[in-house]
């Protein structure tokens, strides 16, 4: 008869990942002040163990290792062991990975650190299995050679830790005029990059990078070079017909592991269906091509059907695995679909690709490379894949990553908000309505501060950049969206509380994380995007935003500020910018700025429609309540148009708007 396991202190915990990890033999610690103090007293190497609930490799190593009596046995005896989610803890993830990447020149996850009682890193690297394999060594035999360390070189062990910590010490720069010149750079790094054949800008592992794409369609607006607006496409297209494309419940996987989108990592992140769904939206306003609209809307039926709570927060991640297989959820045999679909499964492997031999461990991915679905067996393709998705959904699903993260969040709402004033579609607005609603009501505090993380009730974990930044570009994408008034109030508010407690007065630009933050390791502050884009970055890029429909020229000073910040990223790693070289693209075009007037609001309704049609991304757009202006007597509609640094008298009709906005006589 099976014992029941013991559960170790993670089981009081509301995080997925930590959860995962509750019945583990090994005597996890969540990270806080109580681990290092009983580390100290015990005089114990910390071993910190970093990851998140939908990581494949993360459960492999939770399967080799922490589940394993004898590796746990080793940890209790000569470690106190540290589990920290890295979307729950972006600073202590942020810091430590960066630690890594300099030790080893990689990083990833699982992270595995080691620290002293004092959280000072000596020693870094990813997954381990649990026993020596070739070139790489095991769990059992680091734990030893890590224990003997700490017994007879401490003092090597110190002087190491020392190194570190100045090499790791934020580094305040000095500031320089914003670089003007950082968008053509940024442009060319990903021209020499791009893989023409197939879109992307690497080789396999292959990503969707969806801040290079919404960078590449404003460099194409802002410049006119139809080479960036190609890259994108390719990219857009290619991705689209692969397998990193669900082709069959919709919505995007993390990376594609060869150089086609063929065979995906299987796991789904909210942040890149959003921000992909931004991309392919935009790309449909820059190209009128219904191929992009129809992938954008795919985006959102995922999003809105599969990630999004009852209460209007939406989920973070899924995983790639189900019943302890990577893909097994996601892949199918033709004798599958033969029982499924009948006479019409001959057909709808040969549109998905699906073959005898299979392309992924003898079953198949679905995917479009052999061709684009002809427009007249659209329909019956898609009736057969609602038929396989019912299939499908009778499997055992992946595990579905339920907490709510305000940045996360924030993107959904982002996205939502730019296809509803894109395609004129209402339930996207009130999707991201609902959303919003949900995070000022229930993740923000009483003086404006936010909450980085819900389940089952919000946590205790202070807001981090990436929330207020991610969330301000929600809030104000849903303004323009709706012209709701108090969608700009909040956004304003969340702004100065962010500012308040993040910005770096004496430098510029923002710290990732505020002091109240549990035992965060450093407060460093970064412009480069990662997997997610800068949080420094979205914040100056919407701050110019916000200054324009707020009228406040100080929040374009402190945008400028901001930029400014960080002159030596944006000489070295100009490619690792993208985010930024928005916010400059806006700021040195000087954008369009249009303000509506009426007496009955239904009177606009033409202009604004004649400002959704097109790809305008320098243009914000306002709606005043209320009748006023030069014309108000008249009860005319009216619009009031500045470009750069000129206004111009109002105009009454569409044709007119148009002309001033696209600076055509």
């Amino acid at each position: 008869m099976e014992t029941k396991k013991a559960a170790n202190r993670l089981i009081y915990e509301k995080s997925p990942y930590l959860l995962q990890h509750a019945y583990n033999p090994v005597d996890w610690y969540p990270w806080g002040e109580e681990a290092f103090e009983r580390a100290k007293a015990e005089d114990k190497p910390v071993f910190l163990s970093i990851g998140y609930s939908t990581c494949h490799w993360c459960h492999v190593m939770e399967r080799e290792c922490f589940e394993d009596e004898e590796v746990a046995a080793a940890l209790n005896r000569g470690f106190l062991s540290v589990k920290v989610d890295r979307e729950e803890r972006p600073d202590v993830d942020g810091y430590y990975m960066e630690v890594c990447q300099r030790m080893t020149g990689s990083g990833g996850w699982p992270l595995s650190v080691f620290l002293d009682p004092e959280g000072g890193p000596f020693f870094a690297g990813t997954y381990f299995p649990k026993y020596d394999r070739p070139g790489m060594a095991g769990f059992l035999t680091l734990l030893k050679k890590v224990s003997a360390l700490w017994k007879t070189d401490r003092a090597g062990i110190a002087d190491f830790v020392g190194r570190v910590r100045l090499e790791t010490a934020p580094r305040a720069q000095t500031p320089a005029p914003v670089d003007s010149l950082l968008p053509e750079r940024v442009f060319h790094s990903l021209q020499q990059s791009f893989d023409e054949k197939n879109g992307g800008f690497s080789s396999a592992p292959k990503f969707p990078s969806p801040q290079n794409l919404l960078f590449l369609l404003r460099w194409y607006a802002a410049s006119g070079d139809r080479g960036a607006l190609q890259m994108c496409e390719t990219t857009l297209t290619r991705m689209r017909l692969g397998g990193i494309c669900d082709q069959i419940g919709f919505g995007f996987c993390r990376y594609s592991t060869d150089d086609l989108w063929l065979i995906p990592h299987f796991e789904k992140m909210l942040s890149d269906n959003a921000l992909l769904s931004m991309a392919y939206t935009e790309c449909w306003q820059a190209t009128g091509k219904e191929e992009y609209r129809r992938a954008a809307e795919e985006i959102l039926s995922y999003l809105t059907g599969r990630m999004q709570a009852e209460n209007g927060g939406f989920y973070t991640a899924e995983d790639a695995d189900s019943e302890g297989e990577e893909g097994k959820y996601y892949a199918f045999t033709p004798a599958e679909l033969r029982s499924v679909l009948g006479p019409d499964a001959e057909e709808f492997c040969r549109l998905y690709g699906i073959t005898e031999q299979g392309n992924f461990e003898g079953k198949n991915v679905p995917n479009l490379l052999q061709g684009e679905i002809p427009e007249g067996r659209r329909e019956f393709a898609d009736s057969c894949r609602r038929r396989v998705l019912a299939y499908r959904n009778r499997r055992v699903p992946p595990f579905l990553d339920d907490k709510i993260l305000a940045s996360r969040t924030g993107l959904a709402i982002a996205a939502l908000s730019v296809a509803a004033r894109a395609f004129g579609e209402e339930k996207y607005l009130r999707q991201a309505r609902k959303a919003a609603d949900f995070v000022l009501k229930n993740m923000m505090e009483q003086d404006g501060s936010l909450i980085s993380v819900y389940r089952n009730g919000p946590s205790e974990v202070p807001g981090f950049a990436d929330d207020y930044a991610f969330l301000l570009w929600g809030l104000i994408e849903l303004y323009e969206a709706g012209q709701e008034g108090e969608w700009l109030h909040h956004a304003l508010r969340l702004e100065r509380v962010f500012a308040d407690r993040f910005e770096d007065r004496e430098n510029g630009g923002f710290f990732l994380s505020e002091n109240r933050a549990a035992r965060s390791p450093a407060r460093s502050k970064e412009i480069a995007d990662s997997s997610l884009p800068s949080a420094n970055a979205v914040q100056a890029w919407q701050m110019v935003r916000l200054s324009r429909l707020a009228e406040k020229p100080e929040l374009e000073e402190r945008a400028v500020r901001t930029l400014e910040a960080f002159p030596i990223e944006f000489t070295r790693i100009p490619a690792a910018c993208p985010t930024a070289a928005c916010a400059v693209l806006y700021l040195s075009g000087g954008g369009t700025d249009v303000a509506l007037t009426a007496r009955e609001e239904g009177e606009l309704d033409p202009m604004l429609a004649v400002l959704r049609d097109g790809y305008r991304p320098f243009l914000t757009v306002r709606v005043n309540r209320g009748d006023f202006g030069a014309e108000r007597e008249t009860g005319k509609p009216r619009a009031y148009v500045c470009t750069g640094h000129a206004c111009f008298p109002p105009v009454g009709d569409p044709e007119a708007l148009l002309r001033l906005i696209d600076k055509k006589k």
